[in-house]
């Protein structure tokens, strides 16, 4: 039986962690929220300390191969297991859900990074952010405000950022009701994609928000899957028995 760590941190990893079979799995959490949800495998919480960090755990805990089933935009932990996986010679895989598509009656504008989606606000904007709380440290133009919702408090916050803390899921129509509340002119969020924080982008597409999307950053060159069901196909290959101990991939 092979020992696997799993990066985890999304709806996705969650799956995973309670669907695999036939591995002895870790489950990594970075620590930055309060995580209420259940993880199958022995929970583990905190950094690593670099990609020298990581390859050190890698190393001393037996690891045989790595699932990155990070967020979407989590780039420095799926950089530093990209390299500590390659000085080891072990296999990985990057779990990523497929990034949402704009539909008839959007209004998306993209952006490489949220801090140009907010720079590019008009006067007067009203912009809600949903990106996590370490926007809180972005400062808007002058005559901009922002909201930003966030589940844990940040520890600091600009000049002219409201927070508004809240966990999802978020319903359409109580999305619908909070921009209009809040004189909301537009929403800003990063590509993450799912199911889940889809329902706010039907609330703009409703009252006809402007859309500043953040694009995802380039791909890493690893094996890459969009769903839990591939990288279940992806473990079973990995764990098979051979001659020389876990199969490479």
């Amino acid at each position: 039986m092979i020992r696997l760590l799993l990066l985890a941190g999304t709806a996705e990893a969650r799956a995973l962690s309670t669907s695999v079979q036939g591995v002895e799995l870790v489950t990594s959490l970075a620590g930055v929220t309060a995580e209420t949800a259940i993880y199958g495998g022995q929970v583990r919480r905190g950094g690593f300390g670099g990609v020298a960090g990581l390859a050190r755990y890698l190393s001393v805990a037996g690891i045989d191969a790595v699932v990155d089933a990070t967020h979407p935009f989590a780039e420095q932990i799926s950089r530093h297991a990209v390299l500590a996986c390659r000085s080891l010679d072990l296999p990985l895989l990057r779990l990523e859900r497929r990034p949402w598509s704009a539909e008839p009656g959007d209004s998306w504008f993209p952006f490489e990074s949220l801090n140009r989606a907010v720079g590019a606000l008009p006067p007067g904007a009203v912009g809600f952010v949903a990106a996590g709380r370490s926007a809180a440290t972005i400062l808007p133009p002058h005559h901009v405000r922002l909201i930003l919702r966030t589940i844990e408090a940040p520890k600091k916050v600009a000049k002219r950022v409201m927070i508004l803390r809240a966990r999802p899921p978020f319903p359409v129509a109580d999305e619908t009701r909070l921009f209009r509340a809040h004189g909301v002119t537009h929403l800003l969020c990063k590509n993450a994609g799912g199911s889940t924080g889809f329902t706010k982008l039907r609330a703009a597409r409703a009252l006809q928000l402007p859309v500043h999307m953040v694009t995802r950053p380039p791909q890493l060159k690893v094996p890459h899957v969009e769903n839990v069901r591939e990288a279940l196909e992806w473990i079973t290959c990995v764990a098979k028995p051979t001659p020389g101990g876990a199969q490479r991939a």
